[in-house]
This record gives C-alpha cells, structure tokens and sequence, in this order.
C-alpha cells in the first residue's frame, strides 16, 4: 500500500512593487522598476492579497499583520528597444533607442509580523 504525501498549497502575495502588481512566493527572483537599494539590503512590501493554505486574506485589517521581504541581488537591464522617426518626402529621419534599468530582487519571506 502505497501512502502519497499531500502537498501543502504554496502562500503566495500579490504585491505592489514599482508601479506593477506582482505575484510572489518565496525564493522567487523577479525585475522591478529600479529602486535605490545596494545590493544585499533588505526591501520590504505591505501586500494587496495573500493565499496562505488555501485561505484567501484579502480585508485590509488583516493584511495590516503581514509583510514581504526580499533581498536585493543587484541590478538588471532590460531588452533594447529601437525607435525610428520618419517623415515622407523631407528628409527627416530620427534614431531613438532606450534600454530600461530594472533591480532583481529575491523574495525571502511572506509572514505575519
């Protein structure tokens, strides 16, 4: 007879980190918009929604007691995006192209505090 382990569902977050909503679980590396942190400093966000084991906590007097932390890895660029400006029949052409800096960031705990 063979017993199979039940998994336990994974708490994950839903925060907001630089002008985006992200979902978040534990040990997950992810880009956000640049923030002025050193590599190895600790960033901590209140989160819009948590699932811990399957209970859905999304009432503001009970996120109030938990907290996402992440450490920051360093910093990331994004892909080059190539701009081109072209008016018929003048002459005008422009070359533009921007490439965005981002943090990589590794969330280490979703918790009560």
């Amino acid at each position: 007879m063979v017993h199979e382990q039940e998994e336990s569902s994974p708490v994950y977050a839903i925060v907001r980190a630089g002008g985006r909503q992200e979902k978040v679980s534990v040990d997950d590396v992810l880009n956000i918009d640049r923030v002025s942190d050193e590599a190895g400093s600790t960033v901590t966000w209140e989160p819009l929604l948590v699932v811990d084991d399957g209970k859905v906590i999304s009432e503001a007097t009970e996120l109030n007691g938990y907290q996402v932390t992440a450490e920051v890895i360093g910093e990331a660029k994004g892909p080059k995006i190539d701009m081109l400006k072209y008016k018929n029949k003048t002459g005008y052409k422009k070359r533009l192209g921007h490439r965005q800096k981002y943090t990589r960031v590794r969330v280490t705990g979703i918790a009560a505090k």
